[in-house]
């Protein structure tokens, strides 16, 4: 499927029958077994299908769902080519007509070789292209679920709704459930609450927490597949984690400190929203080892379980910065910057250094007039793309094995901000 659509014509009015495997809630949509039934169609006392129609209609056998399709070569038609595919699909793709394509098909006399060669072509160029035919005209329902500040959850929903054009000729239809605070237990019923009434799948932005990765496994064990999206939890039956190398960004916040602080008795504040949150964990522990390798001696402080909500963030600040005269630094792992550079203004202390993350609307904002040194960004529409697509593998829409491959990590400073940036 290409990242850039474009529409597909409709199957023709003999698509062959769906098999099942798409009802909702099925865990067979995930674990689907290969369709290895041989299809014939006898030459002696069968009628002639008429212009228009599939001669594989005629045949008592229900031929496989295009959204199942088993290798051609399983599927075959008197002994000899191949195909699952309705004549009038294989008419379009060769430019002939149906009752030629028909002709071919259940080798008729009169038929030049010529002929036959570009039916067999029209057919091997629809088994490249089967993917777009089990993606034409589904819909996949997908749920979001997210504990995060407003300022990032609007920033996910914009880039999924920007990437929703992209995803065609499959259409995606999403709901939203955001909160910027919230127990386990209340995220465990809303995943719950999922379960009963079904979805193709849940991108999911959530603490570590066993009671959460218990809510993923019967999810997962009702066919429905969960990514988590940009911190994830590894124990969980999750199909895939989008978003950044969290350990690696934490030691791309540390070397640009490390780099850009002169005086080696600078402290750096660690500002995370919940040490709970995998991905923010990781981002500590990675910056905590590269500095320790770099430079040993510097003093962190750490700043946990704010939420990233603003006012949580600066009462916080303010109080570290009355106890740690020597902070100068800041690496914001979890948010709310204005908050705490308001912290820093208030105690009239300067900061020289400030690593943060994403480029939402708070950060474009810092970074454009330079109140924050450098940003550490991935592509929020990539990642909601490839969410989407992991969905889709995990339902059989795509093909090729579903793998948890890590966003790029880019350094965005004053001077390289994107000129479309995701707002």
């Amino acid at each position: 499927m290409s990242d850039r659509g474009g529409s597909l014509a409709q199957p023709a009015v003999c698509s062959p029958q769906r098999d099942g495997h798409e009802s909702k809630g099925s865990s067979k949509r995930i674990h689907q077994k290969p369709i290895t039934d041989k299809i014939h169609i006898s030459r002696h006392a069968r009628p002639t299908a008429p212009r228009g129609t599939c001669a594989e209609s005629l045949q008592p056998a229900k031929l496989p769902h295009v959204g199942n399709l088993a290798e051609p070569s399983a599927i075959h038609q008197n002994g000899q080519m191949p195909h699952p595919y309705p004549i009038r699909e294989i008419a379009r793709q060769s430019g002939l007509s149906e009752a030629t394509v028909d002709r071919v098909l259940n080798k008729r006399p009169g038929v030049r070789p010529s002929t036959a060669a570009n039916v067999a072509q029209a057919i091997a160029d629809l088994d490249r292209q089967r993917s777009q035919l089990r993606l034409s005209g589904r819909t996949f329902l997908v749920d979001l679920v997210m504990q995060t500040p407003d300022r990032f959850s609007s920033a996910v929903r914009s880039a999924l709704e920007l990437e929703l054009p992209m995803l065609r000729p499959a259409v995606v239809r999403s709901r939203f459930d955001f909160r910027e605070t919230a127990q386990p237990g209340e995220l465990v019923r809303t995943l719950d609450d999922i379960r009963r009434r079904g979805s193709m799948g849940v991108i999911l932005k959530a603490p570590d927490e066993p009671e959460i990765s218990d809510a993923i496994g019967r999810l997962h064990d009702s066919g429905i597949p969960v990514v988590t999206l940009v911190t994830d939890i590894p124990l969980s039956p999750r199909v895939a984690y989008v978003g950044m190398d969290n350990r690696a960004a934490g030691a791309t916040a540390a070397y640009l400190i490390d780099q850009w602080l002169t005086a080696g008795d600078d402290a750096v504040l660690m500002a995370l929203s919940r040490s709970a949150f995998r991905g923010e964990e990781e981002r500590e522990m990675g910056f905590r080892a590269t500095m320790r390798e770099r430079a040993g001696g510097r003093t962190l402080i750490e700043a946990t379980d704010t939420d990233g909500i603003d006012t949580a963030v600066r009462d916080q600040t303010i109080s570290l910065l009355r106890d740690h005269p020597g902070i100068t630094a800041v690496y914001s792992i979890g948010g709310g910057n204005k908050a705490i550079l308001e912290a820093f203004e208030l105690m009239g202390r300067p900061c020289r250094v400030f690593i943060a993350h994403d480029l939402d609307r708070d950060n474009l904002s810092l970074i454009q007039d330079r109140k924050i040194t450098a940003v550490l960004h991935h592509d929020l529409r990539h990642d909601m793309r490839r969410a989407c697509r992991v969905i889709m593998q995990a339902s059989g829409a795509l093909d090729g094995p579903i793998e948890s491959i890590p966003s790029q990590i880019n350094i965005i400073t004053p001077y390289n901000v994107p000129s479309q940036p995701l707002l």
